[in-house]
């Protein structure tokens, strides 16, 4: 899952940003309102952490903006304590939900997974199944009828996008955007590597659990029927 976080505090967005990445979400920070939406719209992220005061454009005229657009990625409102008009104005133009500050981590990261939820996105808590696979984004593991591979990093994110698309097709440009970022200069064949190392160890498990290409579209997580 990815998150931007906007935030003008720039201590508590490296703050969040460690946290979130601690607990294997993928993080972007930036620090004005402007950026905050310009990323936004670009639709790669899973869910905004968007505070309200900030420089340049607030967090309202951001949600405004985004909803205005269609863009109904979930957002969660950073608050300060006392702020009741903005809270009732976030979640009138379409907040999912807000935190005051200061919060706890176990709140915020509580109040995350009920609004992936509500999205109906998987959360990665526990394993993630497709087919006779299971992915074990906490300690990179992924398992197959009793056997089981440790994965690199790169390679449990790409896994987990492809599950998580539920046999849908994902492009290589979606890849790139959703494990490296937009703005990144990750090239076509970086993903072609990964997906080599992955379809190899399938392979090595014996899943009955495929990555097809679709070619000039992108890939798909498909079953093996026998």
């Amino acid at each position: 899952m990815r998150i931007l976080i906007v935030e003008d505090e720039v201590h508590l967005a490296e703050a969040l940003t460690q946290i979130l990445k601690k607990h294997h979400y993928s993080v972007d920070a930036v620090h004005d309102g402007q950026s905050g939406l310009d990323n936004a719209l670009s639709g790669i992220y899973d869910l905004l952490l968007l505070d309200i005061m900030l420089p340049e454009m607030d967090g309202i005229t951001i949600l405004k903006t985004l909803r205005a657009k269609g863009i109904s990625t979930p957002v969660i409102l950073l608050t300060a304590k006392g702020e009741i008009s903005d809270k009732i104005a976030g979640l009138d133009y379409g907040a999912d939900d807000y935190v005051a500050k200061p919060f706890s981590t176990e709140e915020l990261l509580a109040r995350i997974r009920a609004a992936l939820r509500r999205k109906g996105e998987v959360v990665p808590e526990d394993a993630l199944k497709f087919g006779d696979i299971e992915l074990h984004t906490g300690n990179l593991k992924l398992t197959c009828k009793g056997k089981e591979l440790k994965l690199i990093l790169k390679e449990s994110e790409l896994l987990e996008l492809l599950m998580t698309r539920k046999q849908a097709v994902t492009s290589k440009e979606q890849i790139i955007e959703k494990l490296w970022g937009f703005d990144s200069e990750v090239e076509h064949n970086n993903v072609e590597v990964y997906i080599s190392f992955l379809r190899k160890k399938l392979t090595f498990l014996h899943a009955a659990v495929r990555i097809s290409t679709l070619r000039g579209v992108g890939y798909v997580l498909e079953e093996v029927t026998s």
